[in-house]
């Protein structure tokens, strides 16, 4: 403890005689002083560095003038205010001037007498006030006696435990008669606060005074004595380990002595939230539990920092905190218009599930699954419906995970344990209802550490998640009020039981009119924003819009549209950098100049050139495709061969389409031994994508029949559907994807089994505009609408609608 900054018996003592009172001008120039407080009958020495201070205190020694010294409130602060100081201070007299260098000196002063700043004269060159002297009197009485007494002995014993402090200070202590001066002298030293300095200087009535700084003095002695009772257990040599230990010890008991115990802070804190955490019971108690575990622990301990985060946790988890959902139905409605454009099953979903809540405010949260291919908005779509209930947001990629802790976490004793992503993403949102979003579900993995599809079967399941169990908390957490949305490019990679769970919406790709629309009013906006230019800068024609969706994209979503249109953006935000003020308006003779030659054109009429090539339709993750099955036949020994990556399904499609093609080769008037001395080849263009599934089954059947009758089918013409041994045909999936997919390659005709007839009805009118549909039941009905020349067979009457 440091007791004294500057106080020398010379100084003091020249204090006490007072041979010569000074003036005490009504206007004195104020010094403000940083992180200090000058206190009547001390002296100190300070560093100057400002530019007003120095000339402020070059012209007080020019003219033997009086200052005025007044603390800062905030020491950070270069040049203050009259905001920024106190308005009460000490007339001082500058002692000795000692220049370090032109602009850095050290000003020794004496306080005198305190002041009140009554108003301020002049700011410039610094700051001048009128003020008025405080006039201290000292009653002598027995309180009075008693207080100065009593200081006087405080100050003495802190005085002789403190090391820093020379001997000779005791007897100066002892020497002095003036309860004041004692008083100003022991606060001015003391290891307080600026603020709590202030107070002291700012307290007029000398009991008042004397029984404040009795008090700090007092603290101060207490430290001491337990510094000094610490020092005195610890004997002999130490080495540098058992002197930090020591050290470390020392500021403990000290802090504890002063009621600031870091233990102490901690576990009073952490009990505190739990109180305010309201958990349920069980939770509760395993949260006292181990609370009470903490309060045996050393700090020091690893199992410390274990125990104290698990409580954090659980404290900070949101047991019982929700946010009001939006109940206006017609609101909902807008917000999800204003986001996304169509998607009308899944708003439709939403405003039930609303309507529902709103008659059963405890209905259990919804499980939903998107599922369709990239770029079609299911994330997007997600986010808006959280924005529209008024809920918090949480998306969880579930891509890649393999190991099952990922979702249930781990055992809390184990080394950088932690919750699973449910609790995590939870806590994130601070609400026990938001909407949570499971990305990519059907990318989850499954190795040694686990299955992590396994472990979501509780989450996703409002039967058993009201009680989820993360492994971390080993407490029951009520998870039946979030609304979890999953969202999958494919189904058949989720296990069954999962899929079980959820209730399938499924969003498949765009039509070329709803792209037109999305692109005008969603992508074109949102592009012209994040590009810097203004929509008076750009306008896109919708011929541009049309020619960008069907020469320079080929997909379901809309990921690359909105690149090819930032594309444009982008080269017209260069344009506008260089000065260019001229409006640019995007036509479809334009967009070569943007974006290059065409990317993709219709290729049925460039690929049906002979028999024995046949379009179907396919679908994949990404959306619908066209496909062309290429048969050729060759002298050889009856062998089938099939190439383009085929997968098993596939290539027992086409062993039954020749197997039926045999069967019935007099139906169709092939010669039947077309087999014995021919080798066949079936081949599947974009041979390094690999291709599965039964729908291929009527399309290979049309390009085998086509190379063995020598008659070419019709080039507008696109077919899908299953085949068995007996010639049924039977339905498919992916119906809308595969249709989008005819109607950009500009297909006229599709042959669809009877049964997808359904599907057909439930599409858009706009889908389906300028396309006809021939549906069948067997392979036979179909041979009349697939080739250019009419072949003439014994068949039933087709079904044609």
């Amino acid at each position: 403890m440091k007791f004294l900054k500057f106080f020398s018996k010379k100084n003091y003592s020249s204090n006490l005689r007072g041979n010569k009172k000074p003036k005490f001008p009504k206007e004195l120039s104020l010094l403000p002083l940083r992180n200090s407080v000058m206190f009547p009958n001390t002296a100190t020495s300070i560093v100057v560095g400002r530019e007003k201070t120095l000339k402020q205190i070059n012209d007080a020694e020019k003219n033997r003038e009086i200052i005025g010294v007044v603390a800062q409130k905030d020491e950070t602060i270069e040049n203050p205010t009259y905001e920024d100081i106190y308005k009460v201070g000490t007339a001082s007299s500058i002692l000795r001037i000692s220049r370090l260098s032109e602009n850095n000196i050290t000003v020794t002063i004496q306080g005198l007498k305190r002041f009140k700043i009554k108003r301020i004269i002049r700011e410039e060159p610094y700051f001048t006030a009128l003020v008025e002297y405080i006039d201290e009197k000292e009653n002598k009485d027995v309180e009075t006696d008693a207080l100065f007494l009593g200081l006087k002995d405080l100050a003495s014993k802190a005085a002789s435990l403190s090391k820093n402090i020379p001997g000779e200070l005791v007897q100066m202590i002892q020497s002095i008669s003036s309860p004041a001066t004692l008083a100003d002298l022991v606060a001015s030293n003391l290891t307080i606060s600026v603020k709590e300095k202030q107070k002291l200087l700012e307290t007029f009535d000398i009991k008042t005074r004397l029984r404040l700084v009795s008090l700090h003095i007092n603290r101060e002695l207490q430290a001491l004595e337990i510094a000094e009772k610490i020092r005195s257990d610890v004997v002999g040599n130490v080495t540098k380990a058992q002197r930090e230990f020591y050290l470390k010890e020392q500021l403990k008991a000290i802090k504890k002595e002063l009621g600031e115990s870091d233990e102490d802070n901690d576990i009073a804190e952490l009990e505190k939230k739990i109180k305010d955490a309201e958990m349920p019971e069980e939770a509760l108690q395993e949260a006292k539990k181990e609370l009470n575990r903490l309060s045996k622990m050393h700090p020091s301990s690893a199992e410390y920092t274990v125990s104290r985060t698990y409580i954090e946790w659980l404290t900070d988890l949101p047991w019982n905190r929700y946010t009001e959902d939006n109940l206006d139905l017609d609101n909902v409605k807008q917000i999800l218009d204003e986001d996304h454009f169509n998607l009308e099953k899944p708003k439709k979903r939403i405003i039930e599930y609303l309507a529902v809540r709103k008659l059963k405010p405890q209905k259990k949260g919804p499980i939903l699954c998107f599922a369709g291919p990239p770029g079609v908005g299911k994330t997007s779509l997600g986010r808006s419906i959280a924005r529209a209930l008024g809920r918090k947001f949480i998306r969880v990629s579930l891509g890649g995970v393999r190991d099952e802790a990922e979702i249930r976490g781990h055992r809390k004793t184990y080394v950088g344990a932690m919750p699973g992503r449910i609790i995590q993403g939870i806590k994130r949102a601070g609400a026990k209802n938001p909407v949570f979003m499971l990305d990519e579900i059907d990318k989850l993995g499954t190795d040694f550490r686990g299955d992590p599809s396994s472990a979501l079967l509780e989450v996703l399941d409002p039967e058993q998640n009201f009680a989820f169990s993360d492994h971390y908390l080993n407490v029951s957490f009520d998870l039946s009020q979030v609304m979890f949305i999953a969202t999958a490019n494919v189904l058949e990679s989720i296990p069954p039981v999962l899929l079980d769970r959820m209730e399938v919406l499924s969003i498949p790709g765009y039509s070329e009119e709803e792209k037109t629309m999305i692109a005008k009013k969603h992508i074109i906006p949102k592009q012209i924003e994040e590009h810097g230019i203004k929509s008076d800068d750009i306008e896109f024609e919708d011929s541009a819009i049309v020619q960008i969706i069907r020469d320079y994209t080929r997909e379901s979503g809309l990921r690359n549209l909105e690149r090819e249109i930032a594309t444009i953006c982008r080269m017209t935000a260069v344009n506008k950098a260089k000065g260019e003020n001229k409006k640019t308006v995007i036509t479809a003779n334009d967009i070569h100049k943007y974006l290059g030659a065409k990317k993709f054109f219709s290729e049925t009429a460039l690929r049906i050139t002979r028999p024995g090539i046949a379009t179907g339709l396919s679908w994949t993750p990404s959306g619908g495709e066209i496909i062309f099955i290429e048969a050729s036949k060759m002298p050889g020994k009856g062998n089938l061969i099939l190439t383009g990556q085929l997968g098993d399904v596939m290539k027992e499609s086409a062993q039954a389409a020749l197997t039926f093609i045999r069967s019935q080769a007099e139906i169709f008037g092939i010669d039947e031994k077309f087999y014995e001395k021919s080798e066949i080849h079936i081949h599947v263009p974009a041979g390094a994508i690999p291709k599965d599934g039964p729908s291929a089954g009527i399309t290979i059947f049309t390009a085998l029949l086509s190379l063995l009758t020598g008659k070419k089918v019709k080039k507008d013409i696109a077919m899908t559907g299953e085949i068995t041994l007996r010639g049924t045909v039977l339905p498919v999936g992916g119906i809308k994807e595969k249709v989008l997919a005819a109607k950009r390659a500009g297909i006229k005709t599709i042959i669809l089994p009877l049964l997808n007839k359904k599907d057909v009805e439930e599409l858009p009118k706009e889908h389906i505009k300028d396309i006809e549909f021939f549906y069948i039941q067997s392979i036979d009905e179909a041979v009349g609408k697939s080739f250019e020349e009419e072949i003439n067979l014994p068949m039933q009457k087709s079904i044609y609608v």
